[in-house]
């Protein structure tokens, strides 16, 4: 277990962030089953309650290995750094506006 540790921090911050934002995705398609508004789809139809279940289980699965594949790939430098860029995105948004309060 150490090395495959020791093997996903030696991948850069690029691989970690790519890794991270697979999750998301396979979150989005674990839950396709139970979606009411797709239920319309002919894929949930065939389906029964032990594939669904099935689905669910394989698309978490890995949605939870690149989750936390991609946090260990960062790691706590990584985490920083990601955290800082998305911090930065926020206040330029929030700066952005004009100050009623503040005159010219």
């Amino acid at each position: 277990m150490e090395t495959i540790k020791r093997w996903l921090s030696k991948l850069s911050f690029r691989t970690g962030v790519i890794v991270l934002a697979m999750c998301v995705p396979c979150y989005l398609i674990s839950f396709f089953p139970v979606i009411p508004w797709i239920k319309d789809l002919s894929i949930i139809t065939w389906m029964s309650a032990y594939g669904k279940w099935l689905w669910w289980v394989v698309w978490l699965g890995l949605a939870k290995t690149f989750q936390y594949s991609g946090i260990t790939i960062l790691g706590v430098e990584g985490y920083k750094r990601l955290k800082a860029i998305l911090g930065r995105k926020k206040r330029k948004f929030s700066t952005d506006y004009i100050n009623p309060t503040k005159e010219k």
